[in-house]
């Protein structure tokens, strides 16, 4: 009998399950072996450090999944998973990182004495978490088998967010709000990056009330100068300095859901460029959001954003955000629709988006981004409740 912690009812679990059922069918698969580990948390409820050993959860048309991983977490797998421990199962040590012998081997017994040796299984090909090796012992162990590569198909069945899902991520952008004045509040000349980091990551853990806090699948992004030119640096010892934007990348979590916003931080005067750039971010997000309507497509998100910043001369290339909820790292984003002029994925009412048409210039960086929900009529809903302007410190 499980006596799991997790977080949703066994109704949201069986409704997830039923839409992955589905997906499987239409892929003709007979079975589906999940190892992203926020799509084995969608399905099972699964939350531990573990995923830096194989790990995954095996879908089947009917009964329970059965979460599969190393022994000493399958007593994390019973502590968090909604399933009965019969369907919790965990292989020896001795499989852990040995040159002789792999857990994927295991798990080919798994699949062979539930009867499908010979059966169509999907794996997820393009996954931070399936290895090349982990394929071919699979391959190897399963001669009769055929492997269907199965990437994204759980993760297009997490888009459109339940209403249990949607208030999780709500409980996540009052955290990201409380992690956002923080960094604002503690930027100036002087202060060392690593100590403002530190004050954000324990506004971020803390959380609000009752709502605890837990750590994002993102580290906080806090560039600044020539640093924010690129969109993905983190920290250093270095003190904050005045005449320059340092740009916050961030995002509370709550039960591994995210709700991630960017604000800029210029200490001093901003230049007349920084400051037309700003002007034309900010026209541009608010045609986005009026672009994002149910029954719209993520691209006119995106062409409603580019027309402004081309009226104002500016150019830009790239994606302006995607899909977001439950994750880990290294990513809270969900790896399916984006918002860029070439995608065409039709907006449902429950999708929540990190809209994000930030400006990397030559010599500094503009980031402006909301958390987004669509709603069932009308524009797109901004989740944080955070003026939406550059922050000026002089």
């Amino acid at each position: 009998m499980s006596q799991s912690k997790a977080p949703f009812s066994t109704a949201e679990y069986e409704r997830r399950l039923a839409k992955t059922r589905a997906a499987m069918a239409d892929a003709g698969l007979d079975a589906l072996f999940v190892t992203d580990p926020s799509n084995q948390a969608w399905l099972t409820g699964y939350d531990g450090w573990s995923f830096y050993v194989h790990q995954g959860v095996i879908v089947t048309m009917e009964g329970e999944p059965i979460w599969w991983g190393r022994y000493m977490d399958m007593m994390g797998g019973r502590r968090t998973c909604w399933m009965d421990h019969a369907n919790i199962l965990g292989y020896g040590d001795h499989f852990v990182q040995s040159p002789v012998v792999h857990p994927m081997q295991d798990l080919a017994e798994q699949l062979k004495t539930r009867g499908f040796t010979a059966a169509r299984i999907g794996v997820e090909m393009e996954n931070y978490y399936y290895s090349a090796k982990a394929h071919a012992v699979l391959t190897e162990d399963l001669p009769e088998a055929t492997l269907v590569d199965a990437t994204a198909l759980v993760n297009w069945q997490r888009l459109v967010k339940s209403d249990v899902e949607v208030d999780f991520i709500c409980k996540a952008a009052r955290i990201t709000e409380k992690v956002m004045l923080t960094a604002i509040d503690r930027a100036a000349p002087g202060v060392r990056k690593n100590d403002l980091v530190a004050d954000i990551m324990k506004a971020g853990i803390e959380g609000i009330g009752d709502d605890w806090g837990d750590y994002p699948a993102i580290v906080p992004l806090t560039p600044s100068g020539l640093d924010a030119t690129a969109a993905h640096l983190t920290w250093d010892g270095t003190p904050m300095r005045a005449g320059e934007a340092t740009f916050f990348e961030l995002s509370g979590c709550y039960r591994r859901y995210h709700a991630p916003i960017s604000r800029t931080v210029f200490l001093g005067t901003p230049s007349e460029d920084m400051l037309r750039a700003e002007e034309a971010q900010l026209e541009g997000i608010a045609a986005g959001l009026e672009a994002a309507r149910a029954g719209n497509r993520t691209c006119d998100i995106a062409n409603a954003f580019m027309d402004v910043l081309a009226k104002h001369g500016i150019e830009r290339s790239g994606r302006m955000g995607y899909p977001i909820g439950l994750s880990y790292p290294p990513d809270w984003g969900e790896r399916t629709a984006s918002i860029r002029t070439e995608d065409e994925t039709v907006l449902q009412p429950g999708m929540v988006f990190h809209f994000m048409p930030a400006l990397w210039m030559d010599s500094w960086g503009l980031e402006t981004t909301e958390t987004i929900l669509i709603r069932e009529e009308g524009a797109a809903e901004p989740l944080c409740d955070l003026e939406r302007k550059l922050i000026v410190k002089g």
